[in-house]
């Protein structure tokens, strides 16, 4: 297994990302030169470079990208890393992988967002384990739910299970428990960290008929935090609990690790 050049990414080579769109990618949330979860933002990189690219990636190296990338940038920031080889072609993406490096942060968006109220839909994305850029399925979804009145998609795989957002993870909440469903979906990092300090938690199937007799549901991103989903379909749930309360308030005391 090679190790990653740790070349930066140059102008032109964005036109070929844009042509293959065969690449990976994390987005976390900078705070004054922090990030929760950082380190599992990392080991995600490394893990599916090792996937993707048969690379060894080094962490120390990514972070000093990010530091690079936010010096002009304002205290809290959206950032993300994709790591892609400008060189491979349509044909040939067995051949040997260099991959670059590509930082692109933008200010980050205020607040945990409005309540969701979502659509669901039969839908599952190639290798969900693996956070890729093969974006297109999940946000076609999701626009065909906004184009209809929705704020947004939640899918659901072939055996019915409901899995994920097309950027989101999704929970609920039965009595004082945390349930997340176990279709085919990405773990997220702001699930992980909260997994870690949620109580009592468990990892389920979960139904469109399970999922209405839900007390409550809601999104997490790294983006947004804790996002209450007040409607799947016709069911309805609160846009506030005292679950989301506690979840919100532990992680918000996850402390950043310094990048």
């Amino acid at each position: 297994m090679q190790q990653l050049d740790g070349a930066s990414a140059a102008p032109g080579d964005l036109q070929a990302l844009a042509m293959i769109g065969f690449a990976h990618f994390t987005t976390m949330r900078a705070e004054s030169g922090a990030v929760r979860g950082l380190g599992l933002h990392l080991d995600r990189l490394a893990r599916d470079a090792r996937l993707l690219f048969d690379a060894e990636l080094d962490p120390d190296l990514v972070r000093r990208r990010i530091r690079d990338a936010l010096a002009d940038e304002p205290a809290v920031a959206t950032v993300r890393v994709t790591l892609f080889d400008p060189d491979l072609r349509l044909e040939r993406t067995g051949a040997d992988a260099h991959p670059r490096i590509l930082v692109t942060p933008r200010p980050a968006a205020p607040g945990a967002g409005a309540p969701l109220r979502v659509r669901s839909v039969r839908f599952g994305r190639d290798v969900p384990e693996l956070k890729h850029t093969g974006m297109f399925g999940a946000l076609y979804r999701r626009r065909q739910a906004q184009r209809d009145g929705f704020d947004d998609a939640v899918f659901v795989d072939a055996a019915g299970r409901l899995s994920e957002g097309p950027t989101w993870n999704i929970g609920f909440v039965q009595g004082d428990r945390v349930v997340w469903p176990d279709g085919g979906a990405l773990g997220g990092v702001t699930r992980d960290l909260l997994a870690e300090v949620a109580g009592e938690s468990a990892t389920e199937p979960v139904t469109l008929e399970r999922a209405g007799v839900m007390d409550a549901a809601f999104a997490t991103s790294s983006g947004a935090g804790v996002r209450p989903i007040v409607g799947i379909d016709g069911a309805a749930f609160p846009a506030a609990h005292p679950v989301f309360e506690r979840l919100s308030a532990a992680y918000e005391a996850i402390p950043g690790e310094p990048i």
